[in-house]
């Protein structure tokens, strides 16, 4: 089974995530968002799985610090794309695409469930 996860290196939940897949013996590829970017199809692709409220990030500092007409573009799933792929901190960290689907977040047990 391929794994693909995406995030930011520096990201505590990435780093929880990828430490859980090594520890499960879990091969997996990373995409860094600050070295390679984010693509616009596959952004567009998780939001269309898992939902535009799902993979925006609102909690994190990134996020608010945006202005008023930046937080009301990451509202609608048209323009969201745009902005996270100029803004790739504000995407759900980590995400991982594997054959049966994505994951957004890191939570052990449905990782468990869908990885193991």
């Amino acid at each position: 089974m391929t794994i693909h996860l995406y995030g930011i290196p520096n990201c505590d939940t990435v780093k929880k995530a990828r430490v859980w897949l090594d520890q499960q013996g879990r091969a997996y590829t990373f995409h860094d968002y600050k070295k390679e970017g984010a693509d616009p199809e596959r952004i567009a692709h998780w939001i269309a799985v898992a939902g535009l409220d799902v993979v925006v990030n609102r909690k994190g500092t990134t996020f608010r610090a945006l202005s008023d007409a930046e937080k009301a573009a990451a509202a609608d799933s048209h323009t969201a794309v745009a902005l996270l792929v100029q803004q790739p901190s504000i995407i759900k960290r980590p995400i991982v695409e594997h054959p049966g689907g994505v994951l957004v977040g890191f939570k052990e047990e449905e990782w468990s469930a869908t990885l193991l």
